[in-house]
């Protein structure tokens, strides 16, 4: 981070880390992560840099989501799992995860494990499998994506969540972070109704659809 960020922002991430996993009791952090995947036989050659989105962000853009909108969260390329911690804290009840990783999701689990002990009705469930032929249940009402894949995953996920509209027409909230292709969302009817951006690092988009 520091070669790639600078020493200060990088002194700054990790010390907002370390605050963040204290102040939720997850572990959650890494970076880069997919070279040890890629080891192990798994292809990575669609996935980004594993790194987890900033606690600060996190919890500034979640706060934006209405209160009406907080039925089923659901984090595509969930990682560890500190988006789906963090909808706990927000008020999600319901909660699912979707990773290509078995290891992420094993740590996902025990993350939002340790969250159910604060949040006892909670519901949540964390499913190992490719984005890019994961079903969206038709329920979800707000989704969260840290530019977890490239483009071409990317559009075949937007397809599936046009998929789940078509069935059943609703509002749909997009937190996306990092938002390389936010165009294809908007090219199928989503606004964009908040943006942010501090660093180049710290960049989101929420962009909502709503179907009748």
């Amino acid at each position: 981070m520091g070669l790639n960020w600078g020493w200060r922002v990088a002194f700054a991430i990790i010390a907002q880390e370390i605050a963040g996993e204290k102040k939720y009791r997850i572990d959650t952090t890494g970076a880069d992560e997919l070279v040890k995947l890629k080891k192990t036989g798994i292809d990575v050659s669609h996935a980004t840099m594993y790194m987890p989105v900033s606690y600060t962000l996190l919890e500034k853009t979640l706060g934006e989501i209405r209160p009406d909108s907080k039925n089923h969260f659901l984090d595509i390329g969930c990682g560890k799992g500190r988006a789906m911690c963090l909808a706990a804290h927000c008020h999600f009840n319901k909660i699912s995860g979707v990773d290509f990783s078995a290891v992420f999701c094993i740590k996902a689990i025990r993350n939002l494990s340790l969250t159910k002990q604060q949040f006892p009705d909670i519901n949540f469930s964390v499913t190992e499998q490719d984005a890019a032929t994961y079903c969206i249940p038709e329920d979800v009402d707000c989704i969260f994506m840290f530019n977890p894949f490239d483009e071409i995953i990317m559009k075949k996920v937007v397809d599936n969540i046009m998929r789940s509209l078509k069935a059943n027409p609703r509002t749909l909230n997009i937190i996306y972070a990092n938002p390389l292709y936010k165009n294809l969302f908007i090219n199928n009817n989503f606004k964009e109704v908040y943006y942010s951006k501090t660093l180049q690092q710290f960049e989101v988009s929420i962009l909502n659809c709503r179907q009748q």
